[in-house]
């Protein structure tokens, strides 16, 4: 099978190298162009280490683009990642087109942080659609989808890199090998079921100590470990991470006011919050380093009684 990786980062690097090891042939490799100052593009470096051909278009939309797709004569495009618009002028050009990537069970949580936003709403279960690439976002047919459970302490970070990530990789190979046999199904998207959701940044990572502690340790899951839910100490912000929650079952049983740091047990910083409390394991104050709760305690800059966030 010859190939054309569309893609970025870490994750288009995975599937470009699991492509080459089983045999395939990678005609071309199209990547964004680094921005100054940035790391190497994990991609490039390793398409150029195998001395494949890379193209860095600022835009997939220019007709040298397109131009370098045909010049490939790849049987199908593989978009592994892919932050840039492709075009249908430009994704129709393989023999068999070409399929992306997306992690999430479309058509729920369409946009770019669709790992993050199911996380942080305490969902069960998310997954990996591979689709066919149409100009609407996320929108196009769908070819393969894959599942995973979100346990009660799964982060951002346990979800995308033990299991989405991995399983990414070995789905992309799934898929193209479907379509290019001819064995494949398309089924489109149900628009009843589909929601778009866009960036989850840190005016969406702000922690409100009024809601509820499940609300409160989902929040810190989906944004463990980027982009880091947040609070206040002292006008200072404050990061929280390695959730764990604790819910209130009596009256007799509701210590504090809402947001106060009531003690340091187990290693973890426990915070008063609706309906339970929550129990952090690490913090990063300030432009400070994320360190444990414990530590970040003995710094005298937290203490038990004070209020976050007020």
């Amino acid at each position: 099978m010859k190939i054309a990786v569309i893609g970025q980062q870490d994750f288009g690097s995975r599937v470009l190298e699991a492509f080459l090891k089983r045999g395939d042939t990678v005609s071309a490799v199209f990547c964004a162009p680094e921005k100054e100052g940035a790391r190497p593009d994990a991609l490039r470096v390793a398409a150029e280490e195998k001395g494949l051909k890379v193209h860095q278009f600022k835009s997939l939309k220019a007709p040298e683009a397109s131009a370098a797709m045909k010049a490939a004569g790849a049987d199908i495009g593989i978009m592994a990642f892919v932050l840039q618009f492709a075009p249908q002028e430009f994704v129709k050009i393989p023999k068999h087109g070409t399929l992306q990537y997306h992690p999430s069970l479309l058509p729920k949580y369409r946009g770019p942080s669709s790992i993050n936003w199911p996380i942080s709403r305490g969902e069960k279960e998310t997954g990996l659609t591979i689709f066919r690439p149409t100009d609407g976002l996320d929108e196009g047919a769908v070819i393969l989808q894959k599942r995973t459970p979100i346990g009660e302490n799964d982060t951002l970070g346990t979800v995308y890199f033990d299991r989405l990530f991995p399983m990414g990789v070995d789905a992309m190979l799934e898929a193209a090998d479907l379509v290019v046999a001819g064995k494949h199904r398309e089924t489109t998207q149900d628009e009843s079921q589909a929601s778009y959701e866009g960036w989850f940044r840190e005016a969406e990572a702000k922690i409100h100590w009024a809601d509820h502690a499940n609300s409160i340790h989902d929040l810190i899951r989906g944004a463990d470990p980027a982009p880091g839910a947040w609070t206040t100490l002292n006008g200072v912000k404050l990061q929280l991470f390695d959730s764990r929650k604790e819910l209130t079952r009596t009256f007799g049983a509701v210590k504090g006011k809402i947001g106060e740091v009531l003690e340091v047990r187990d290693g973890r910083l426990v915070i008063s919050a609706q309906g339970g409390r929550i129990h952090a394991g690490k913090g990063k104050l300030g432009d400070g380093k994320k360190i444990s709760a414990g530590d970040l305690v003995s710094t005298g800059a937290l203490k038990p009684g004070q209020i976050l966030g007020s």
